[in-house]
């Protein structure tokens, strides 16, 4: 469970891979909404 584990976190980053343990970052993007920028009815 160190660096030359492929599957464990600190594997991951000394390998430079992505995966289950080490997920990339997910840019949020912006709802339909959003763009629109629709008031709310009451």
């Amino acid at each position: 469970m160190g660096r030359g584990d492929k599957k464990s976190r600190k594997g991951k980053i000394a390998n430079s891979s992505y995966g289950a343990r080490r997920p990339k970052k997910i840019k949020k993007r912006p709802t339909v909404e959003e763009k629109i920028k629709v008031g709310k009815k009451k």
